[in-house]
């Protein structure tokens, strides 16, 4: 499996922060788990996770409200944490529609954060088994002066480094932010800005990279074509993966669903949602976090003979419609209240561009990897098959945050 997020955003003012650099948040390394800071942050973050899967869960809700039919892709983390970040130089009603917008209220600006600072420590992870890298980048026209302690506290808090550009030149502004995109996601994603509009002075780009390995992965020779239906009288063919394995099983009467986890190496993992025939619209509407709670309830660990469709999923978003779903508009309108970013200009975020993608397919990453054994109880398997519409939520379960958000309604490419 990989995924890329990425969330490109527009704004008046010059500044470029790219690379991935090592996190080192509010704290000094080095202290112990038990450390008053160190509680204190990990308390932070474990409040901030659950208040980013409210707002994933209330953003999915809003955007297959308006597209019921159509694949839907995101990573709330991704959008979450920018804003988040943008909310350092951000103002009065600015600050405070971002603060409800994002489920931020009633949290102090240091619990805020120091949440996020880390999350993102704990969240990062390189190996060969699993490689989870996230990154923020402001590309910040030369002539732009912005505040030293909004960019020190970027710096600090979110690891983003500053870079120079010259926004006259929107062409080569654009190709050296794809460029750098282009990096970060190994050339998953090469077009994130197709342009850039007059008067930019700044970009801030945010970006998920996630390759995981099934725990247990699927046998190639197994894949058999098979039949994905899109609604009662249309079918369309893909490739349909199988095992027979143990895993978490279950049916939730209370959403009319079926509920499949399935684990990757390390704490990752993958929830599959299936609606009831002709319950989508239901469990869509119904999917908020008392529903994310429950979900797994209903759920044992059971053999399972598993049928997932290969397939690779997109999800675009301007971020500017988007989030005025969610009542935050101010921040893209003149008088932005963007003083704690630059004191001497009015600013406002020009252009939020949102891009995530997915591949799914038997081995999880698109290296070579051996097929790992795994002992089954001796007992009757029930099946569960991804063969209609369905839900998918990834999640890190150590920090029980959610990271990417999907429906798989249109497998046909079409």
């Amino acid at each position: 499996m990989t995924m890329t997020s990425l969330l490109g955003l527009g704004l008046r003012l010059g500044l470029l922060l790219a690379g991935l650099v090592p996190l080192q948040g509010l704290l000094e390394p080095g202290l112990a788990p038990w450390h008053p800071g160190v509680l204190r942050e990990r308390k932070a973050a474990q409040e901030l996770a659950r208040r980013n899967t409210a707002f994933g869960l209330k953003l999915f809700r809003k955007l297959v409200a308006h597209d019921s039919g159509g694949n839907v892709f995101f990573s709330p983390f991704s959008i979450s944490m920018a804003f988040a970040m943008l909310s350092l130089g951000a103002q009065d009603s600015t600050l405070a529609e971002i603060r409800e917008g994002f489920l931020f209220g009633g949290l102090s600006d240091r619990a805020l954060h120091e949440g996020f600072s880390h999350l993102l420590r704990q969240l990062e992870q390189s190996g060969p088994d699993l490689s989870l890298a996230l990154q923020n980048a402001l590309f910040i026209d030369h002539k732009l002066r912005p505040q030293p302690q909004f960019l020190t506290d970027a710096k600090r808090l979110y690891g983003a480094d500053t870079v120079p550009a010259d926004f006259h030149n929107m062409e080569a502004t654009a190709r050296q932010v794809n460029d750098y995109v282009s990096q970060k996601t190994h050339g998953k994603i090469t077009d994130l800005v197709r342009s850039v509009a007059p008067g930019t002075v700044m970009l801030l780009v945010n970006c998920i990279f996630l390759q995981a390995k099934w725990k247990h992965e699927f046998d190639p020779k197994e894949t058999r074509q098979e039949d994905f239906f899109l609604s009662t009288n249309r079918s369309v063919k893909v490739e349909m993966m199988s095992r027979r394995g143990e895993y978490q099983v279950g049916h939730n009467d209370q959403l009319s669903c079926s509920v499949l986890e399935m684990p990757y190496e390390g704490d990752v993992t993958v929830t599959f949602i299936l609606p009831d025939e002709g319950k989508m619209e239901q469990v869509e509407r119904a999917m908020g976090l008392d529903a994310w709670d429950g979900l797994m309830v209903s759920c044992v660990k059971r053999v399972v003979d598993v049928f997932v469709p290969k397939f690779t999923i997109t999800g675009s978003y301007d971020l500017k419609r988007t989030l005025s779903y969610m009542g935050v508009s101010k921040i893209f309108e003149e008088q932005g209240e963007l003083t704690g970013i630059s004191p001497h200009r009015s600013l406002k975020v020009g252009k939020a561009v949102h891009k995530a993608k997915l591949k799914m397919d038997e081995r999880g990453v698109e290296v070579a990897a051996g097929t790992g054994a795994q002992t089954l109880p001796m007992e009757t398997p029930v099946t569960y098959k991804l063969n209609r519409p369905f839900l998918m939520i990834l999640s890190d379960k150590t920090m029980q945050s959610v990271l990417f958000l999907g429906k798989l309604a249109n497998l046909s490419g079409k």
